[in-house]
């Protein structure tokens, strides 16, 4: 079995998603009392948020990387980055290190194509939504159509992200604003929506939506399992 390095604490309610979903994961694989042989750098989410509200894209980029290399000496032979918009800083953490990056967009599109879809609505943090980090990785390789919600849309999914579901929180309230900005994506075509913040299935689950919803949660930690696991 390989060994993953998780990036985590960005949020840590996802981080421990993707702790069991890994170990669930690897003991259905191999059954037995198995579980999944991790390294795991859990940093502090509070400076990380104030970065990203300054935009110090550079400073962050510094952190990501010194992390990886800390996994990377500690044996890992993977990097698992447990955050959507953090990925944002794939370039700093490849550069940084020898071992792989196994990036969650990849992981994303994979199941999208599996579906035979090529119309997707992407929900996220802003950065996610509006820069072209991670729709552009869903289009360019992977030949998908990306539709982000309208304002103020976008401006409703980021600020539930950053003020309830980063802190815990979910409300029946924040679901149903959601539920219709999804209808509006598949009014606009959306066959499918990604739900591209790792807090957003805490709020949104497969039955509430019209159309297949894909948790980049349980797909990218899918992904890291067939890494830990292949030869």
């Amino acid at each position: 079995m390989r060994t993953l390095g998780l990036i985590g604490g960005m949020t840590w309610h996802s981080t421990a998603d993707y702790y069991r979903l890994i170990n669930q994961g690897v003991q259905e694989r191999l059954g037995g009392s198995h579980s999944a042989e991790l390294l795991m750098l859990s940093v502090d989410f509070a400076p990380v948020e104030e970065l990203q509200n300054r935009g110090e894209w550079e400073a962050m980029g510094q952190l990501m990387a010194g992390a990886a290399r800390t996994l990377e000496r500690g044996g890992a032979e993977a990097i698992v980055i447990c955050a959507n918009t953090m990925h944002r800083l794939a370039g700093d953490v490849t550069a940084a290190v020898k071992i792989p990056l196994i990036h969650i967009a990849d992981a994303a599109a994979a199941a999208v194509k599996a579906r035979g879809l090529k119309t997707v609505g992407l929900l996220g943090t802003r950065y996610t939504m509006e820069m072209d980090f991670y729709r552009g990785r869903l289009e360019a390789p992977h030949g998908l159509s990306v539709l982000v919600p309208d304002e103020p849309g976008r401006t409703t999914v980021h600020d539930v992200i950053y003020r309830e579901l980063g802190r815990g929180l979910v409300r029946d309230e924040s679901r149903r604003r959601y539920l219709e900005i999804i209808e509006d994506l598949v009014r606009r075509g959306a066959q499918g929506v990604i739900l591209g913040c790792t807090e957003i299935p805490m709020l949104i689950r497969p039955e509430d939506s019209p159309v297949p919803v894909f948790d980049t949660t349980a797909l990218h930690a899918a992904a890291a399992v067939d890494f830990a696991l292949s030869d």
